[in-house]
């Protein structure tokens, strides 16, 4: 696939280094020297120095025949422009990343998609959505909806009181058979390999276990995982940036008793004018007798979303030490992932990867209605609308020919959530999620195609 990207900044170049590892041929538009000159001899791609609402730019990128167009700059009216140039040049599909919410809101009002613009992503609004989820179950490190929550995946850390640990999946499912649950994907603790769990798959104590179940399934999930469901209502937020903002606003909306700790002055005011519901605190977070000071001990879940990871991480440190339920740090660098477990936090989030899970799915072939990949894990998940003519379709899951490092996790059919086992059946129209390596990707998508 042809792909032009505008932005060699953290989503652009994330974008184009994991879009390079899959061989699509990728240009990368900045006016920047530096991030392009780091880009060009770091990734096997095509760099392009210029503006990317120049009509002569983009003729040099041959925008013409691209397949698609990504406008990842910080400015938003770039990203907005370039798209709709791009349509009108002959692209066929364009993405644009946006921090005004609003038009992700009206988007339909204002009808983007007649201006040229296929797709709108605010990575900062796509980290604040993933905080609520994560508080809403919040004895889970992971989560993600699919269909409005008819099927959910979480994940967990499992402890040494699991009622399945030590046991195969297929034992677990003998003696649980009225569970509601598929397991997908597992880390054993302290390795970075990925393991799709087959019947003869072993949990341990310690396993990194992504879980699909149904609406009903994630009570049956919290007692077989040995985690409480802790119901969260004081949350402190500690920075005033655009996810701090967000998540703040959409927590007060869900009736949360919010603190915000903002260090810039001014900045503290206008988000206390902006968020009446919320109890906007002036001062530096950093500082651990302020913290005190302002209850931290008294709060269910701490989420740090300043400018600074180590900030985030080293604040949500102190917050673990407190005992706070649910503590949630916004980084920047992917290779902290590797430490969220072993250092106490509970979830790390990262806007580069929300964003290009969100883009991901335009790029994979088949009907991809949602994609995701899993933090630290080197799986995506995927999924599927079945088509008339798939290859899928009319067979039962135990007859297809599926790839060892792949797994059927759920299925959405006509708005309710199913788990399917090995003689599930499966018919157009269906909304399949599958979890595989990515070295089976291309067999996975010759099946849905």
């Amino acid at each position: 696939m042809k792909i032009i990207i505008a932005g060699a900044g953290e989503v652009g170049f994330h974008l184009a280094k994991l879009l390079s590892y899959e061989s699509q041929d990728i240009t990368l538009i900045d006016t920047d020297k530096t991030g392009l000159a780091y880009a060009d001899s770091h990734l096997d791609i095509r760099v392009l120095r210029g503006d990317a609402t120049s009509i002569s730019v983009l003729k040099d990128a041959r925008v013409a025949s691209s397949e698609l167009v990504i406008g990842v700059t910080s400015s938003e009216t770039t990203n907005i422009t370039l798209c709709m140039l791009a349509k009108q040049l002959g692209c066929q599909r364009t993405i644009a990343r946006i921090s005004n919410t609003e038009f992700v809101d009206n988007k339909e009002l204002v009808k983007f998609h007649e201006l040229g613009i296929d797709e709108l992503i605010s990575p900062e609004e796509l980290a604040a959505t993933e905080i609520q989820m994560l508080l809403n179950k919040s004895a889970f490190n992971d989560t993600y909806e699919f269909e409005d929550g008819t099927l959910i995946m979480v994940g967990v850390s499992l402890p040494k009181t699991a009622p399945f640990v030590g046991k195969m999946v297929k034992e677990a499912a003998t003696i649980f058979p009225e569970l509601h649950f598929m397991p997908i994907a597992l880390q054993r603790t302290g390795t970075q390999f990925t393991v799709i769990p087959r019947g003869d798959t072993v949990f341990k104590e310690g396993d990194q276990v992504y879980f699909i179940t149904v609406k009903e399934g994630v009570d049956e999930l919290y007692k077989l995982t040995g985690k409480k469901k802790q119901d969260i209502k004081n949350v402190m937020i500690l920075g005033g940036s655009q996810v701090g903002f967000k998540a703040a606003r959409d927590l007060c909306a869900k009736k949360f008793n919010v603190k915000l700790i903002e260090q810039d002055k001014e900045k503290a005011f206008d988000l206390a004018d902006d968020l009446p519901n919320a109890l906007v605190i002036n001062g530096d977070g950093r500082n651990v007798e302020l913290l005190e000071e302002e209850s931290l001990e008294s709060m269910d879940a701490f989420i740090a979303v300043t400018g600074n990871s180590e900030t985030n991480i080293m604040s949500c440190l102190v917050a673990k030490s407190k005992h706070i339920k649910k503590t949630i740090a916004l980084v920047e660098n992917m290779d902290y992932f590797q430490l969220s477990q072993s250092i106490g936090i509970d979830t790390l989030i990262n806007k580069k990867l929300l964003a290009a899970n969100n883009i991901f799915r335009h790029i994979r072939r088949g009907e991809v209605v949602a994609l995701m990949r899993l933090n630290n894990l080197n799986a995506e998940i995927l999924e599927f609308v079945v088509k008339s003519d798939s290859r899928v379709t009319g067979n039962i899951i135990r007859e297809l020919d599926f790839p060892k490092s792949a797994t059927i996790g759920g299925v959405v059919r006509e708005g309710k959530g199913y788990i399917p086992l090995g003689g599930f059946e499966i018919r157009e129209g269906d909304r399949v999620v599958v979890c595989c390596l990515p070295e089976v990707i291309p067999v996975i998508e010759r099946l849905f195609l």
